[in-house]
């Protein structure tokens, strides 16, 4: 990865110097191995930081939401689903596409740094391989940039092996009443920190329903009822608009299985509305299904 490192820091250099761009955003390496952080470098000097490594997991399409009210020309290094967040945000017209310059990266798989550091912590009790690929990538299904005006690096296979909806099906196959009992007790550890949310790129409302007070929509306790309710609503806002890039079940505390959710109802959307895959394919005016509606919409089910 070092040659992908130098022609990044090379693109950077080049794009921040010819004034291109204003700030170019990609990944520095921290005080540890496994530390590998966005960064935002605002000039040649600094873009000599830019580093891309088996530990730049971070989905750097969300840190453009800080800057979406801007006039800022933004560089951006993407792998395959920092890609298709930023075809979500440009479909939720959060941003526009002649701010930005897109670099794409193809993405071998890369390993989870909040495993490595939970490992090196002396708490973990059984210490796996150096080599084991992040949990959410062994998922992916689009590892090239869907979206880009220059590529570094050789395009590189789907990383998903086997049936892509194998434990959906699973958990399909079950009664309601052990569905209900399953997510019971997964939802019931939530602690309600929001980390999901945040690191959501589809996660863009500028006011979110979860932080309105008049009106309340849902209590902000810890029980099984409110916690239930933050994740199926959040969830269904999340139905036609899940780039699937893991982010919100990576950083989850407490590890609650949140892509068996999300992919749930990328299964249910591709087989009602589609086939359909979020953030694939950018077509300038194009919406997500469930995000129009239309006056001679079905309503037989109401």
């Amino acid at each position: 990865m070092k040659e992908i490192t130098a022609k990044i820091q090379e693109t950077a250099a080049r794009l921040l110097e010819s004034g291109q761009v204003d700030i170019f955003i990609g990944w520095q390496k921290g005080e540890f191995e496994y530390n590998t952080k966005p960064f935002f470098a605002h000039n040649v000097e600094e873009a000599k930081n830019l580093v891309f490594d088996e530990y730049s997991i971070h989905n750097l399409s969300n840190y453009l939401l800080k800057f979406r009210d801007g006039h800022e020309k933004i560089g951006i290094v993407v792998k395959g689903c920092d890609s298709r967040g930023i075809v979500r945000l440009l479909q939720d017209n959060q941003f526009k596409r002649d701010r930005l310059y897109i670099v794409g990266v193809p993405c071998p798989g890369m390993k989870d740094p909040l495993k490595r550091m939970y490992e090196d912590s002396g708490f973990a009790v059984k210490k796996p391989a150096d080599s084991e690929m992040a949990e959410k990538c062994r998922h992916c299904i689009q590892p090239n940039p869907v979206i880009y005006d220059e590529l570094i690096g050789e395009e590189k296979p789907p990383l998903l092996k086997g049936e892509r909806f194998k434990e959906i099906k699973e958990l399909e196959a079950k009664s309601y009443d052990e569905r209900y009992a399953f997510f019971e007790k997964v939802l019931s550890t939530c602690i309600r920190c929001y980390a999901c949310r945040q690191v959501c790129v589809a996660c863009n409302c500028r006011t979110c329903i979860f932080d309105e007070t008049k009106p309340q929509w849902v209590g902000r306790e810890t029980n099984v009822s409110d916690n239930m309710m933050y994740h199926v609503v959040r969830a269904s806002h999340m139905a036609g608009r899940c780039i699937e890039c893991g982010e919100c079940e990576r950083v989850c505390p407490v590890d609650i299985p949140l892509m068996l959710i999300n992919r749930k109802l990328i299964k249910d959307v591709a087989e009602f509305f589609g086939p359909y895959e979020a953030g694939i394919v950018y077509e300038e005016g194009a919406k997500p299904p469930l995000s129009m509606y239309k006056e001679d919409d079905p309503d037989d089910f109401i």
